[in-house]
């Protein structure tokens, strides 16, 4: 690899681990503020929304510049495609932490409602997953981004089973309906959160592997 092009990537790796540091510290803030009924801190998610936002435009604009002068082929190529999904898959997680904090402004003007909506379990495995997707970029290790995939199902599970408890829920109080939807809300941008954590996993596979994997069928449960 030629010495220009190999710093223009160390570089690039530097700042995409930066935004998924930031992007970690959104959510883990998000979901904080949602425990807390922090609603001070639910607007502090949405107001430092615009650092991650910039970081992705920064990053995006930097993979151009370096298709554009240095042409790398192979390895390097698959690298720079696959960042350019990371990077955008990083910001739209960005994106869904700042729905959970605007869902949470709204939660902390009412009282609990009574129903046991296992958000603790959701939320950390959704953090797991996240978290080591980067990881697995960071340490080139394909068996962890393997692993991440294995875990969406988890939380597509427990997605369901709170809809199923909200539905249920609803029924019994209606009057209760627009707090119950809001919570349903957040489940579901949970559960996008973790599908796209499986997304930069699979990104991460096809950079070190070169193997497209998100069209196929039970491919995570191979070594």
């Amino acid at each position: 690899m030629p010495r220009h092009l190999q710093r223009a990537i160390e570089q690039l790796k530097t700042h995409l681990l930066c935004l998924g540091t930031r992007v970690e510290e959104s959510l883990r803030d998000a979901v904080e503020a949602l425990s807390l009924r922090n609603r001070d801190q639910a607007e502090m998610v949405i107001q430092l929304d615009k650092v991650i936002d910039d970081l992705e435009v920064e990053l995006e604009e930097e993979c151009l510049k370096i298709l554009a002068l240095h042409q790398p082929v192979a390895i390097d190529l698959r690298f720079i495609v696959a960042t350019l999904k990371i990077n955008n898959d990083l910001e739209r997680v960005g994106d869904l932490s700042v729905n959970i904090a605007e869902r949470t402004i709204f939660l902390s003007q009412y009282p609990p409602v009574g129903v046991a909506l296992d958000f603790e379990t959701m939320t950390a495995k959704a953090q797991w997953m996240l978290r080591n997707s980067l990881d697995s970029l960071v340490h080139q290790n394909t068996a962890l981004a393997r692993a991440v995939c294995t875990a969406d199902d988890e939380v597509d599970e427990m997605n369901r089973e709170m809809y199923i408890q909200v539905q249920a829920a609803i029924r019994r109080n209606p009057a209760q309906l627009e707090v119950l939807i809001h919570l349903l809300s957040i489940s579901r941008h949970l559960e996008r959160i973790a599908d796209l954590a499986t997304n930069i996993a699979e990104d991460v596979i096809y950079m070190f592997e070169g193997e497209i994997v998100r069209h196929q069928v039970e491919i995570y449960a191979q070594e």
